[in-house]
C-alpha cells in the first residue's frame, strides 16, 4: 500500500514540474507572440492528418464494397 502511494505521490509532483516548465515555455511563445505561430501549424497538421483519415476511410469503403459485390457474384 505504501508503494502505490508514493508512486501516485511521485507521479503527482513530476506531472506538477512539468506543468511549470510548460507553463514558462507558454509565456515565452506570448510575449514573443509565436504562440499563433505553434497554434496554426498544429491547426494545419490536425487538418492535414483528418483529410488523409478521410481519404483512407472512403478508399477502404470503396474496397470493401468491391469485395462485397465479388463475393455475392461469384
Amino acid at each position: 500500500m505504501y508503494v502505490r502511494l508514493a508512486t501516485i505521490a511521485f507521479f503527482l509532483f513530476a506531472t506538477t514540474n512539468l506543468l511549470s516548465a510548460q507553463s514558462e515555455q507558454t509565456d515565452f511563445l506570448r510575449q514573443t507572440g509565436m504562440i499563433y505561430v505553434v497554434v496554426a501549424v498544429m491547426a494545419i497538421v490536425f487538418l492535414g492528418i483528418t483529410i488523409y483519415l478521410f481519404y483512407i476511410d472512403r478508399k477502404l469503403t470503396k474496397l470493401e464494397n468491391q469485395i462485397s459485390d465479388h463475393d455475392q457474384n461469384g
